[in-house]
């Protein structure tokens, strides 16, 4: 935007405030109609940035809006917009990646910027530029000059004062932005490769390594695969196997992660009364065999778990499938996945030829391994987009937060999503009434989407005695996500909760295509698994009006969690 531009939008804005609260101010001359650009005082812009702060701003990109969950642009003393840097994957398609805490990278294809916190100076490629507000600390949160990040990725920005809200229109299609070759270890974010050893952990290590990458360069830091694999809730030994809604059911009730220095693996033993190191809130199940999520996802936020069938043993020397020189892996049978490894990049050029049996073409995923460093290309393999299993199962850990973003979490489902329930409809209702502990607000409720293109209303009930109450609840929060997976909504208003009050959450869901929407825990004797109904008061309904008790009528728990916070939090 403009200098000058950006005067006059701010001095009509100035106005409009001063007018809406009947204030009386001097004008001085400087700000009259001249040919010269205005020159305005320190304190109007700190005082402008008072006003514009008082509330969120939201922020239009290419006539989309962007999820205000993700923050809000605020303003800073001396006028300038600025974005938290955790917006711009989401919001403008460019991977954003913190370094040593003070020095941003955004990459978007062959773009690449550097900011350091502080600084005026930004590096667009080889070239030095100034830019007008360096990027800054405010309460935990970075953030980043946004006209310094238009101007890098070509936006035209429009500030409409009326609706408080950032309009920004971009000369290209952001989704072509995906470069030929990507590989974490050039870019500093690879997960450090470990050793499963001749236990049936791969799963634990997959999720883990996702979990280091997803957090890296920011946080490099290492997570115990002892411990989600001795400490979840399905109780099965080492040696047993698992797959990744075991990680999901473990990290989602807050079980884990914990540090790796705090549980070793392969000693057999995991300590009691370790707590989280942070807490994922958010994980999406990514559409099969779709490259393309699955290469936008490792570009802009993490390392994505995914599975494969591989018949190597110990030795890992050239196999049918397997080509020891290279690193390269290629299956193209009918056998199901039977291990877990992270795709942390991709080349589509990599050689049909450096494959033992040459597939139909070129490409390939770069891909963590928990093999140990002697395997592979030190620790990390290729192996072929036309591979039959590559790509089927994905997911990304999307959202991780602090360990004290919430004070309290309030769920039945410590399984997590073991199977689902419904009408023979698309749509369908699920509840939980909780007890607070304490005087608490609730912020934010937790559940999951069975299938793509969810939607959903969030409704909460105080006082709730039981179901029959439900028909006085009140709408808190509605919205819709792409993808299936875990998602933590934060409701439109926090509901305060005196101690010993029960209260319910509630949620109407939608997902196109499905018979049975809800996602739910219950004893599986195929699986070996065995659940406790006795933690739990879930309700299910058709149409909102009419509930049924899932514990005694399904035999389940409904997954649908709550999160709060002590009032003097």
């Amino acid at each position: 935007m403009k200098r000058n531009v950006f005067y006059g939008a701010l001095l009509v804005l100035l106005l409009g405030f001063l007018v809406r609260e009947n204030r009386l101010i001097h004008i001085p001359k400087q700000v009259e109609k001249t040919e010269e650009s205005a020159e305005w005082q320190p304190e109007w812009y700190e005082q402008m940035a008072e006003e514009i702060n008082d509330s969120p701003i939201t922020l239009e990109v290419d006539g989309t809006m962007v999820d205000p969950q993700l923050g809000s642009l605020r303003m800073s003393q001396d006028g300038q917009f600025m974005i938290p840097y955790g917006m711009l994957p989401d919001a403008l398609s460019c991977a954003a990646l913190l370094y040593d805490g003070n020095r941003l990278v955004m990459e978007r294809g062959n773009t690449h910027a550097e900011m350091t916190v502080g600084s005026p100076e930004l590096l667009l490629g080889e070239e030095s530029q100034t830019i007008a507000a360096p990027p800054e600390w405010e309460n935990g949160i970075l953030y980043v000059p946004l006209e310094a990040v238009t101007e890098v990725f070509s936006y035209e920005e429009n500030w409409d004062a009326e609706n408080r809200k950032m309009e920004l229109t971009g000369s290209e299609d952001p989704a072509t932005f995906l470069p030929e070759s990507y590989d974490y270890r050039k870019a500093g974010r690879a997960p450090a490769v470990k050793n499963q050893g001749s236990l049936g952990t791969c799963w634990a290590f997959a999720s883990v390594m996702a979990l280091e990458s997803r957090v890296r360069p920011e946080w490099n830091v290492s997570f115990s695969e002892d411990h989600m694999s001795l400490r979840n809730s399905f109780h099965f030994s080492q040696n047993a196997g698992g797959e990744y809604t075991m990680s999901m059911a473990y990290l989602l009730a807050w079980q884990g992660p914990v540090l790796e220095e705090q549980d070793p693996y392969g000693d057999g033993y995991s300590p009691d009364g370790l707590s989280p190191a942070c807490h994922v809130q958010e994980i999406q199940v990514l559409p099969e065999k779709d490259y393309e999520a699955v290469k936008r996802a490792v570009y802009l936020y993490g390392g994505v778990q995914s599975s494969l069938y591989t018949a190597m043993v110990s030795d890992r020397d050239d196999t049918h499938y397997y080509r020891k020189e290279t690193g390269a892996y290629w299956y193209n049978g009918d056998e199901k996945p039977n291990h877990d490894v992270v795709i942390i990049g991709w080349d589509d050029h990599y050689s049909r030829d450096n494959f033992n049996q040459p597939p139909e073409g070129d490409g390939a995923f770069i891909c963590a391994n928990s093999w140990g460093g002697e395997f592979g290309d030190d620790g990390y393999f290729y192996v072929s987009y036309y591979d039959t299993n590559i790509g089927i199962h994905n997911i990304l850990y999307s959202g991780i937060e602090s360990a004290d973003n919430y004070d309290h979490i309030y769920q039945t489902d410590l399984c997590g999503w073991v199977g689902q329930l419904g009408y023979g409809k698309e749509s369908a209702f699920f509840a939980n009434i909780y007890t607070a502990e304490e005087k608490e607000e609730l912020e934010a409720v937790g559940f999951y989407a069975t299938g793509e293109n969810t939607s959903y209303q969030v409704y909460t009930v105080t006082d709730a005695e039981g179901s029959s109450q439900f028909g006085r609840r009140r709408k808190v929060a509605s919205g819709e996500v792409a993808n299936a997976g875990y998602y933590t909504v934060l409701l439109d208003k926090t509901v305060t909760l005196e101690a010993g009050e029960r209260f319910a959450v509630i949620v109407e869901i939608t997902t196109p295509g499905a018979i049975h929407p809800v996602a739910i825990e219950y004893s599986s004797s195929d699986k070996g698994l065995t659940v406790d109904l006795s933690d739990g008061e879930g309700y299910i309904s058709y149409r909102g009006s009419s509930w049924e008790r899932v514990e005694t009528e399904q035999n389940c728990n409904v997954c649908l969690k709550a999160y709060t916070r002590k009032v003097d939090s």
